[in-house]
C-alpha cells in the first residue's frame, strides 16, 4: 500500500500547462496505482494585478491583467512534495505561481 499523498492544485497560462505538467510528472507526481501522468484540467480565467517591485511575465506593473489559464489538480507521494513545488516553481512562467498543497487522509 502507497505511503500518505497529497494533492497539488496549481493555475497556469493555458501555452505553458504541457510544459509545467511535464515538469511536475517527472518530479514525481502524477501517479495512481498502474497509471501515470494523471492530472485533472479545467480552463478558466486568472486574474491578476502586478504592483510596484513586481516583475511580470504578462500584463504591467498597476494594471489589472486577465489570463486565460488551466486549473490543474493531481496527486503526489508526500515524500517527494519537496520535488515537486521545485518544479512547478522551476518550470512556472510566473514570478509568484498560484498553488496550494492539501494533505490527504
Amino acid at each position: 500500500m502507497p505511503g500518505p499523498l497529497d494533492v497539488l492544485v496549481f493555475y497556469v497560462p493555458v501555452d505553458a500547462a504541457d510544459s509545467v505538467l511535464e515538469a511536475v510528472f517527472a518530479a514525481g507526481a502524477g501517479a495512481i496505482g498502474d497509471y501515470d501522468k494523471c492530472a485533472f484540467r479545467v480552463r478558466g480565467t486568472g486574474q491578476f494585478r502586478p504592483l510596484r517591485g513586481a516583475n511580470p511575465t504578462i500584463g504591467s506593473v498597476g494594471e489589472v491583467e486577465q489570463v486565460e489559464e488551466e486549473r490543474v489538480e493531481l496527486v503526489l507521494p508526500r515524500g517527494v512534495r519537496q520535488q515537486v513545488v521545485a518544479a512547478l516553481r522551476e518550470a512556472h512562467p510566473y514570478e509568484e505561481p498560484a498553488y496550494h498543497l492539501l494533505e490527504t487522509s
